[in-house]
């Protein structure tokens, strides 16, 4: 079975002194009552495109809206579900701070928190990932340094047509509250 995401590593202050910036991060807690910090993704959905796909997912666990920059990279990985072995590939992407304030009202969400991009390699709980932020920090420092054109290209997406067979049910309350505009807070809980 093949499982296909997309996410986002969102900055805000991207155009400002790398002491200022910050991405957004969720925290899981796993089996073993630890938390592990990650970059927000989920599932494509049918008809959604990798890059749509990762703007939703962002909005939805982390209650705050971004915009793709480029590319990041991709990541695959195994795993086993419900006795079926799963290929999951995850596209991310580099995403620059729109508006809203992180909630982790998402209920696959334990907590949300903005951390310095310094930080990231000792947060991010996945090797994968802290290599993305790597390559996030070469892509900021071209883009100050040369403009948004300097960025690559984002590599050709299409709308999924099939709806994919999920490992697990997602459900998000019809109730949930809406990002106030122009905001950005500390997120919820004591963080990381």
């Amino acid at each position: 079975m093949h499982e296909t995401s997309a996410g986002g590593l969102v900055i805000d202050g991207i155009d400002g002194p790398a002491d200022g910036q910050v991405a957004a991060l969720i925290g899981r807690v796993d089996r073993r009552g630890r938390m592990l910090w990650s970059l927000p993704k989920g599932h494509i959905e049918q008809g959604e495109t990798a890059e749509q796909t990762a703007i939703r997912e962002v909005a939805e666990e982390t209650g705050i809206q971004g915009s793709v920059l480029a590319a990041l990279g991709s990541i695959d990985y195994w795993f086993v579900t419900e006795g079926r072995r799963v290929h999951k590939t995850v596209h991310h992407y580099l995403m620059r701070f729109l508006d809203g304030e992180l909630s982790d009202e998402d209920v696959e969400v334990t907590e949300v928190a903005w951390v310095p991009l310094t930080d990231l390699p000792s947060r991010l709980a996945y090797a994968d990932e802290r290599k993305l932020a790597e390559v996030a920090g070469q892509l900021i420092a071209k883009l100050q340094a040369d403009g948004p054109g300097s960025l690559p290209p984002l590599p050709p997406s299409s709308p999924r047509r099939r709806p994919q067979t999920h490992s697990h049910t997602r459900r998000r309350p019809d109730d949930s509250p809406q990002p106030q505009p122009g905001r950005r807070a500390n997120g919820c809980g004591q963080g990381p």
